[in-house]
């Protein structure tokens, strides 16, 4: 039936033009905010999935980034430990030419003072974003190392790698750990030997007498073992945190790859797309047009 009242033709042409038209503005938006879903509007539960993801990853790059600067931490307190074993190794040598009959021990000891005054600069020195792990300012580090998110059930935590510090020399920092000489440099007593040596403090009375030169290689040889102890410790730290951190990253790559399979769009799929519903739009254009004509078929009837 015609009707000049009612186009049951334009009405189901308009119809499907406004379906063809709300897709196409979809997937425009797609297109041009690179995202299938932009909102909780868009998919309710898939966006809040993704930003607890999202979440998640900005804690865990500010995570790599506090391991990668612990790995510096680590770094410079090794290399420091590796120069004062190095420094105790000439003192060592300046020690025992102090034994051979006719040696100038005054010159001895104006070097060996030198090398006292070396091994406080490589302490004090060893410092990184405000931590040193050798002067005794802190008697414990714990590196952050990974995250735990509770996810709403039980509380979120950070957990981390830990390192029981040694001082090399003690007192550093406005509120030491460790007391001014009671670093292993400072308080070295070998067994056997009649007195202990303090490396940062070094003089001709280290090398005056036999006994003190004995006294004095005895104790070297006790801090460059027990040196020596505390940089493996150092060591297997690192390895815990570099691997961590590898790691982290890795888990990083994987949250952005998940994020993205949610939500963005796939521009090859929604290019193709628009085309297809440009194409659906310039059809129901000239179906509404079709469809109006019928009235005006209807005035004819009267002419």
């Amino acid at each position: 039936m015609s009707s000049i009242l009612t186009n049951s033709s334009a009405i189901t042409a308009l119809q499907s033009l406004r379906s063809t038209q709300s897709s196409l503005a979809s997937t425009q938006k797609e297109i041009s905010t690179g995202l299938k879903i932009s909102s909780a509007a868009d998919n309710a539960s898939t966006w809040g999935i993704a930003q607890t993801m999202k979440s998640d990853q900005g804690v865990l790059s500010t995570i790599s980034d506090s391991l990668n600067v612990s790995s510096s931490v680590l770094n410079i307190a090794s290399t420091a430990i590796t120069n004062a074993i190095s420094v105790i190794n000439n003192i060592k040598s300046q020690v025992a030419q102090a034994a051979q009959p006719g040696a100038d021990t005054a010159k001895i000891g104006t070097t060996l003072e030198g090398l006292s005054s070396q091994l406080s600069s490589i302490v004090a020195s060893a410092n990184f974003n405000g931590l040193n792990l050798v002067d005794g300012s802190a008697s414990a580090f714990n590196f952050i190392a990974s995250y735990s998110d509770g996810k709403g059930t039980v509380a979120s935590s950070l957990n981390t790698i830990d390192l029981t510090a040694i001082a090399l020399i003690g007192g550093g920092g406005a509120s030491p750990a460790v007391a001014a000489g009671s670093g292993i440099l400072e308080t070295e007593q070998a067994t056997g030997a009649s007195a202990a040596t303090d490396f940062t403090a070094l003089d001709v009375n280290s090398v005056s007498s036999a006994t003190s030169i004995a006294d004095t290689l005895s104790n070297a040889d006790k801090a460059i073992a027990d040196l020596t102890q505390y940089a493996a410790q150092i060591g297997a730290v690192q390895t815990s945190v570099n691997g961590q951190a590898t790691f982290m990253k890795t888990l990083n790559e994987a949250l952005t790859n998940g994020v993205s399979s949610l939500v963005d769009a796939d521009m090859n799929e929604a290019s193709t797309r628009l085309q297809a519903l440009q194409t659906q739009q310039q059809l129901g254009v000239q179906s509404l047009s079709i469809a109006n004509q019928n009235s005006q078929m209807i005035l004819k009837l009267f002419q």
